[in-house]
């Protein structure tokens, strides 16, 4: 490592260069967005509206046109009658649900409003999920990130604790920090025996195409398969969004849930909408027709985003591996930098240089990163140019930093 005086004279240099760049959000690139504009020809105004015996153009069809509930079923490998499609947003779909147990309980069971709730947080997590079960005031507890997912021994002691009514997951490609369920931990998800009757476990499958090599992809156990198993399928929540599959401000997302559940989401969404958007769904099937038309397309997401994570992890490597840990990415949006008890400090000073990162703490519950040691990395939307400034800024500051 260069010393102290040599790296903050770099430091000023790139200063100097009036660098702007923003990598707080982990967005598809414009030429991601650009592979799926073919969609918006698919329909036109002589185009067929009916399928399933309906007019997607008209009111209805709840929970989504049946041909749309195929389509979805096929990729998170389910039963069509366990897909319940919505809008554009999965997130949606998370706060719709939580707001509904809050105010009418789930599947019958006492109101959480009325109730101390308690939710369990992988740490470092995504911090939207994060922010709704603030929002509604639960009490959130932090769960660590292990080499192969949550630790699964805490989890198994915190639900013996009726208060706890659920858990946020990504089980592949995890946000934000790459992190893929083994086999082992998803089996003892399915074998979860929570004290509550009404735990819910929010699997939040977002990246479940995102692989960087479709010849060797992260197979991701079948959590439905395995709760059947075990008798436990009401208790999950599997979702899934396109929101970075096809554009990211209208895709279709979708959940799937055990036969009851999804009784319980018609019958709660009944009172909130007559129906989500047909026409977009139908869009999405006549593009995609099947699983591995979605497949095709990821195949060429990952030409482009693949090389930005190989350019940081190997350049992180070099400079930086001495100082600072992550996961090697295999598909996904993010690089999660651990740092030692620096993050905050790191992130301020790439703002000097122009660089945005994420806001400190946000890969935990109230943006409170106890061991201040986690920097959210997200280089999907850089060009190879900014890239690589964006690697030296950060390098350098933890370099800095650490010193």
């Amino acid at each position: 490592m260069e010393n102290k005086e040599e790296l903050l004279k770099h430091f000023e240099e790139l200063k100097a260069k009036n660098i702007k760049i923003d990598a707080t959000r982990g967005k598809p690139a414009r030429d991601q967005l650009d592979l799926s504009l073919d969609m918006l020809d698919v329909l036109n105004s002589k185009s067929s509206f009916f399928y399933d015996n309906l007019d997607a153009r008209n009111y209805g069809c709840l929970d989504g046109l049946g041909i749309a509930k195929e389509f979805v079923a096929d990729i998170l490998d389910v039963k069509p009658e366990n897909v319940f499609v919505c809008g554009n947003s999965a997130l949606n779909i998370m706060y719709d649900l939580i707001s509904k147990s809050f105010s009418f309980g789930v599947c019958g069971s006492k109101r959480w409003c009325d109730q101390h709730v308690k939710w369990l947080c992988v740490v470092p997590g995504y911090d939207r999920h994060f922010a709704i079960t603030e929002r509604f005031g639960f009490e959130l507890v932090n769960v660590p990130m292990l080499d192969g997912g949550p630790d699964m021994d805490l989890v198994e002691k915190l639900i013996k604790d009726p208060e706890v009514k659920g858990i946020w997951c990504v089980p592949k490609f995890s946000n934000p920090d790459g992190t893929c369920y083994s086999d082992e931990v998803v089996r003892r998800f399915a074998r979860l025996k929570p004290a509550s009757e009404d735990f819910r476990v929010y699997w939040d499958n977002a990246y479940i195409v995102h692989d960087f090599d479709f010849d060797n992809p992260v197979k991701l156990l079948n959590i439905f398969d395995e709760a059947k198993a075990c008798g436990t399928e009401d208790m999950f929540y599997e979702f899934i969004s396109f929101s970075k599959i096809s554009f990211a401000g209208d895709g279709i997302a979708a959940v799937a849930a055990s036969k009851n559940n999804i009784e319980d989401i018609k019958k709660s969404f009944f009172y909130q909408t007559i129906g989500y958007d047909k026409i977009n769904q139908l869009r999405h099937v006549l593009y995609f027709k099947n699983k591995q038309g979605v497949i095709d397309q990821m195949r060429k997401h990952a030409d482009i985003i693949r090389p930005k994570f190989e350019y940081l992890h190997n350049y992180f490597t070099k400079e930086i591996s001495d100082v600072c840990s992550w996961v090697k990415p295999k598909g996904g949006y993010f690089i999660c930098l651990k740092v030692n008890k620096c993050a905050k400090e790191v992130i301020a000073k790439c703002a000097e240089c122009g660089v945005k990162l994420t806001a400190a703490g946000c890969s935990s519950p109230y943006h409170n990163d106890i061991d201040n040691e986690f920097i959210r990395i997200a280089p999907s939307t850089m060009n190879m140019c900014d890239l690589e400034t964006f690697a030296d800024v950060v390098c350098t500051a933890i370099k800095i930093l650490s010193l």
